[in-house]
């Protein structure tokens, strides 16, 4: 079974990412992701996104990412809360207004904030 995996893993540092190409919402999405043993994919720094970014282009679709909005409306956390090292919203993003509580990445690395019950790639982070 790990060559099944071939191709769809990427490393960034001593991080790797991968999909299992399911299509979900935020909620199922984290779940899976943990019963896997990781966590869903959060990028850090320009090499993570671009790893995050690779499986987005591969599957074609865009994928959440584990990032969500904090206590305060407008202000995006990691999911154990801390607050973001790295940012690389698209043009004129977030723009949710306190609505959209979750980040998708699309196909060109950027981010977008979303509604968390939409159906997007799950990408996990190991």
């Amino acid at each position: 079974s790990v060559l099944a995996l071939n191709g769809k893993i990427r490393k960034a540092g001593e991080k790797m990412f991968a999909s299992n190409g399911n299509k979900t919402d935020f909620a199922s999405a984290l779940q899976s992701c943990e019963k896997a043993g990781g966590t869903l994919a959060a990028p850090k720094n320009e090499e993570e996104n671009k790893a995050i970014m690779d499986i987005v282009k591969q599957h074609n679709q865009y994928a959440y990412v584990g990032i969500r909005m904090g206590e305060v409306s407008g202000q995006f956390k990691y999911l154990n809360g801390m607050a973001l090292n790295y940012v690389n919203w698209h043009k004129h993003e977030p723009n949710g207004k306190g609505k959209e509580k979750c980040v998708e990445m699309y196909t060109d690395g950027t981010w977008n904030d979303k509604k968390c019950n939409m159906n997007r790639l799950t990408i996990c982070k190991f």
